[in-house]
């Protein structure tokens, strides 16, 4: 999981198959796919106003590379929450509860984040997913 939310690059990829597949809803699928690369964007800022660093302890064993060294709110928890929200309104199932609680879950497990991290990141991706998704109900 963590190699396919790196960068949002597996939730974005999911986005556009959906804009080739579902061509009557092409546009729908590639403003939600925008909107999970915005909501990767904006985590990052995040990151950076906050500037709070990874778990460092002797005792948490780090088992995936990141890209950087900073670590609220979750990058992986926005991005894959934000895509289980729009793609959700796309499909008519909800994806949520089958997709974001793993991949929090894996960010902990891997050692590279705090709990706070990946629930901050959920609110954040559930926020951007949820306006995303409501502008996309009012444009028919």
């Amino acid at each position: 999981m963590s190699h396919f939310g790196e960068h949002a690059i597996g939730w974005f990829g999911l986005g556009v198959l959906g804009a080739v597949v579902d061509k009557k809803r092409r546009k729908d699928w590639l403003i939600a796919s925008a909107g999970v690369v915005g909501a990767h964007a904006a985590s990052i800022a995040v990151k950076r106003v906050v500037r709070r660093p990874r778990p460092d302890h002797p005792s948490v064993e780090v088992l995936v590379g990141t890209p950087s060294k900073l670590s609220f709110p979750s990058s992986h928890a926005t991005s894959t929450t934000a895509a289980a929200v729009l793609y959700s309104g796309l499909t008519g199932r909800n994806l949520v509860p089958a997709l974001v609680p793993p991949m929090l879950a894996s960010r902990l497990v891997l050692g590279v984040h705090y709990p706070t991290d990946v629930l901050a990141g959920a609110a954040l991706g559930g926020l951007v997913g949820g306006l995303i998704r409501r502008k996309l109900k009012k444009n028919p």
